[in-house]
């Protein structure tokens, strides 16, 4: 038993450790991994979410049946399809999420649900005490108008009676024979369309609620839910907001496929309200795939695309993807630049004229500053690439066709910059995306190109797909 609950104090805790406590925390998981590997939290999360067979007893998560499951979880969440419970699959498992099935729709329900009118109604049965009531309220009216932006559907609230969604919050059995589990884990879930308890949406009081990044956003998980509640289904897109694991995110919450899924159900707003969906999560392996920035992380590697960065460890056999705003909120959502000092322990990150320093999981004090403090001159609008040289102290930042070279010790700019990237890294292009530095060699990054380049003989030895760092 002590084991299982080290396994379940690790998993409360999980969302809160700053990167640098991630690699104790594998070593603790490695430690304990061996006995808990088939313990039931692993077989509850397979039961809930994918359906698999009740009655496995005992040490049968070798069985056929329960690596079947595994795979398919893997695939729906785009991991390595191996059926074993490695560390990225153990480590979504931990993760906080939505309560209702990946996979099978609502098991014993039929597909497509939706309402066969466009006018539907809501009513909220109690409140959080986590919130103001007109916050609640506020959050639940966005939620909805999320999906009447592009759909024709309306939405009237009640103040009594029974409402086609009825919405509600309670801990532990609140009533319909599928609880909560406690703080963390599932936070929310609903039911799709029908008589009844189809459309009610429950939230799993015993979570703290907040309106910003402070605790789980109420907005973001009522979107969520309510898409259930109207008819849809989880989305395997890490971007979409049906995606079942809960992230923080800023500005319009629907993804293209959460658009395209809800007017399947429902076609489009007629007022042709036009609306700017995110974009989709990359796809590693995708043959054009470029990259935003790229800077090492205590031992990792962080690679930044659009909204989402994937992070490299030696000890993962998979990138993992995840959203710039879940670990960073004080981030913007897309990043232009970025370098690891690793003397300092920071990470400076480049948007547009202003930068920010980080410590692990928190900006340090000061920041965000503007980047001609660095000693830039006022016309440099953007920094193109960045990264610090170890060995010299020096941290080149790319702008354009020029770069600059900043001398961390000194804190100011080296004499004679800028100077032209052609001219004096032959072989590359006069423009580079991101870059980093190992051992000797910096790694270029320009579209879907990754150039390996020798710092002391001066030349490019070879050349590599962009993705090539990904495993594809």
């Amino acid at each position: 038993m002590i084991p299982l609950l080290l396994l379940v104090l690790l998993v409360s805790h999980s969302l809160a450790l700053p990167l640098s406590s991630r690699d104790n925390r594998k070593q603790l998981l490695a430690e304990v991994r061996s006995e808990v590997s088939d313990s039931s939290i692993c077989k509850k999360y397979l039961r809930r979410f994918y359906g698999l067979p009740v009655g496995l007893q005992g040490k049968e998560t070798s069985t056929d049946a329960f690596k079947a499951k595994v795979k398919e979880m893997q695939k729906f969440f785009k991991l390595e399809v191996t059926g074993n419970l490695d560390d990225n699959t153990l480590e979504l498992m931990e993760m906080a999420r939505c309560g209702v099935p990946d996979v099978g729709e609502y098991n014993h329900f039929p597909r497509h649900l939706k309402w066969q009118n466009n006018n539907v109604t809501f009513r909220i049965v109690n409140y959080t005490p986590d919130l103001k009531q007109s916050d609640v309220d506020r959050a639940i009216r966005n939620a909805l108008n999320v999906w009447a932006d592009v759909t024709p559907l309306t939405f009237k609230k009640l103040h009594s009676g029974v409402a086609d969604i009825m919405i509600s919050f309670g801990s532990k059995e609140h009533g319909d024979h599928n609880p909560f589990d406690g703080p963390n884990g599932l936070l929310a879930h609903a039911y799709p369309p029908g008589q009844g308890i189809g459309g009610d949406t429950h939230f799993d009081e015993d979570e703290h609620w907040s309106r910003d990044s402070s605790a789980y956003n109420l907005f973001i998980v009522a979107a969520h839910e309510l898409g259930h509640a109207l008819g849809m289904s989880h989305s395997s897109d890490a971007g979409a907001l049906m995606y079942p694991v809960y992230s923080y995110a800023t500005g319009y919450p629907l993804a293209e496929d959460d658009i395209e899924g809800i007017q399947a159900l429902y076609g489009p707003n007629p007022n042709h309200r036009k609306v700017k969906p995110k974009p989709d999560a990359p796809d590693k392996c995708d043959p054009m795939l470029t990259f935003d920035a790229v800077t090492e992380l205590r031992g990792e590697t962080i690679i930044f695309k659009d909204r989402f960065y994937w992070r490299l460890h030696p000890q993962m056999p998979e990138p993992e993807q995840t959203l710039i705003k879940s670990t960073w909120p004080s981030l913007p959502n897309k990043i232009d630049a970025a370098y690891e000092n690793a003397e300092k322990d920071v990470v400076i990150i480049f948007r547009g004229i202003r930068m920010w320093a980080l410590n692990g999981y928190n900006l340090v004090e000061g920041y965000p500053k503007y980047i001609h403090k660095l000693g830039l001159p006022k016309k440099i609008r953007r920094i193109d690439a960045a990264v610090h040289i170890g060995d010299t102290g020096k941290t080149l930042l790319f702008t354009d066709e020029d770069y600059w070279s900043y001398d961390e010790a000194t804190g100011t700019m080296d004499p004679g910059y800028p100077r032209s990237i052609e001219d004096d890294f032959p072989g590359m292009d006069d423009e580079i995306d991101a870059a980093s530095y190992h051992y000797g060699y910096l790694y270029f990054f320009h579209e879907q190109m990754r150039y390996e380049y020798s710092y002391t003989s001066r030349k490019v030895i070879r050349i590599m797909r962009t993705n090539s760092i990904l495993n594809c």
